[in-house]
């Protein structure tokens, strides 16, 4: 079985370098990445969260799946609830995963921060 760098973060930045117009930043005083200035991923900062585990920004809907499908991986916790984000257990996802869960965030967040389209007359 492959090792975790012993930073958890350290695969999540590394995605994050891959992307347009992120940023290696902190939220709460803990590793974040952030396009044009919003968080799309974290480490989890409340103290209701386990150790290692990364906040991702995503659909409600789409969130409320993963958590229902595979729980040991995909949580939330009370504080989180109204957010439109998943609780993931770093130790827990596996590379491709990740990436995937990387990439879906800062594309979520970046649609969400495009203007509306105008219709053509």
């Amino acid at each position: 079985m492959a090792r975790r760098p012993a930073d958890p973060f350290a695969s999540v930045a590394a995605i994050g370098r891959t992307l347009p117009d992120v940023e290696l930043t902190t939220t709460f005083g803990k590793p974040a990445l952030k396009t044009g200035g919003t968080m799309f991923v974290c480490i989890a900062s409340h103290k209701s969260a386990e150790t290692d585990t990364l906040v991702v920004m995503m659909d409600i809907a789409d969130r409320d799946l993963l958590v229902a499908e595979d729980p040991d991986s995909y949580y939330l916790k009370e504080h989180y609830v109204g957010y439109p984000c998943v609780l993931v257990r770093l130790r827990r996802v596996g590379a491709d995963a990740l990436r995937g869960l990387v990439i879906g965030a800062h594309r979520y967040v970046s649609q969400k921060k495009k203007p509306p389209r105008r219709g053509t007359r």
